[in-house]
């Protein structure tokens, strides 16, 4: 199997995923932290399923990831396209157990549905990823 497809909640938008603690520190918000559990759930119910493979997950560990991502989105100004990117990709990659460094390649699609916000992905593990050739890439 070479890609999973998902539909996950809408994450939150980026002003919305962190707060500042009376120290300064940035930390997850309530709202972020409570998107994650629930993809995180979702992902994992997947892998229980079988429609998230060991083989697949395995194949994503040894290579790198390629993501397709629809959001949908209640209007089309509200929000910015890439705004729930980040804690979309760190929340897909900690349930595969991999760095998100592994992410090589991004398709963003902004989609409107005001009835059922929401985010569709499609996860492509690569075996391999053509590096420009330059460089050699040193592990």
């Amino acid at each position: 199997m070479d890609a999973v497809r998902c539909t996950l909640p809408l994450p939150p938008g980026v002003n919305n995923q962190y707060v500042t603690l009376k120290n300064r520190r940035r930390v997850l918000s309530r709202e972020s932290q409570r998107w994650k559990d629930a993809a995180r759930r979702e992902l994992e119910v997947m892998r229980f399923d079988g429609r998230l493979s060991e083989a697949f997950v395995a194949r994503a560990q040894r290579g790198y990831l390629s993501l397709f991502v629809d959001f949908y989105f209640e209007s089309p100004l509200r929000r910015d396209l890439d705004g729930g990117l980040k804690i979309l990709q760190d929340t897909i990659c900690e349930a595969l157990a991999l760095n998100d460094n592994r992410v090589v390649d991004i398709h963003l699609v902004k989609r409107i549905a005001p009835l059922n916000p929401r985010v569709e992905v499609q996860i492509e593990a690569l075996d391999d990823w053509q590096f420009d050739e330059d460089y050699v890439v040193l592990d």
